[in-house]
């Protein structure tokens, strides 16, 4: 759809949920992929059912919050698929809560989930890039970095750095032809969003329904979305189609943002 045949792509944090979603997309267009995961056994299921769509997957096991894992998944990616034309950065989720809820450890973790992870992936990832034709680097965000949802402090808080980086990383790495880009999600349905609604269950004596129901009363199109929805734009950023986009940062949330900017 794409014309990204052949392009060489690592997403990482892509066994399930929005990264495997992206994959999928990615592998059905022709794209060449490694995808990541923590779990042998989860990421080995996930190749083969990228394989069985008949394209070409692989998968390195690497815990993203330990840098000597998360260097070698680069490093690894790039010899698999001789080089790399795109990084696609996915994690996992932090724990939810409220800030009361949250012990000095877990922010802690979250800083090595969400914003460290994303620094030692990308140098190590940028030699690679920058022998390639068409490089660019896509973050997967959140629309909590524009508007805060409740009970998720530390994606609230931690996320915007990863906008800091882009922006920044735009800026320098324009001149050599890296694109850099951010992708928002909204309300995407994975483990994630059911572990968010059975939380809002327990804490407000809620049935699934009354929750579910006023997650889509606050979205313009009244659904929750696909992981592969998400994948569409990223299929886009990595493109030619894309070629004059950088810096730019793109919800995929069924209109549920209400910024203007």
């Amino acid at each position: 759809m794409f014309d990204i045949e052949n392009t060489r792509v690592l997403v990482t944090a892509s066994s399930r949920g929005i990264g495997y979603g992206i994959a999928k997309v990615l592998v059905s267009m022709g794209a060449r992929v490694v995808i990541n995961g923590r779990e042998e056994e989860r990421l080995s299921r996930a190749v083969e059912g990228l394989k069985s769509m008949g394209g070409e997957a692989y998968g390195v096991r690497a815990d993203l919050t330990v840098r000597e894992e998360a260097e070698r998944l680069v490093d690894e990616a790039a010899r698999l698929l001789n080089g790399l034309d795109a990084l696609v950065y996915v994690t996992g989720p932090p724990r939810p809560g409220f800030f009361t809820d949250l012990s000095l450890d877990d922010w802690e973790y979250g800083i090595r989930l969400l914003i460290k992870s994303a620094l030692w992936v990308t140098r190590k990832a940028l030699p690679y890039l920058f022998e390639s034709r068409n490089p660019s680097i896509t973050y997967l965000s959140s629309i909590a970095v524009k508007e805060p949802i409740p009970n998720i402090a530390l994606s609230n808080t931690l996320r915007i750095s990863i906008h800091g980086l882009a922006k920044t990383l735009a800026r320098e790495l324009g001149p050599r032809g890296v694109r850099v880009n951010t992708v928002l999600p909204g309300y995407i349905y994975t483990s994630r969003v059911e572990q968010l609604i059975r939380d809002r269950m327990e804490r407000y004596s809620k049935t699934r329904e009354e929750v579910v129901n006023e997650i889509i009363s606050d979205i313009p199109l009244r659904r929750i979305g696909k992981p592969e929805e998400v994948g569409y734009l990223v299929a886009f950023l990595i493109s030619k189609y894309a070629s004059y986009i950088t810096g730019a940062a793109i919800p995929v949330d069924g209109g549920r943002l209400r910024a203007v900017f």
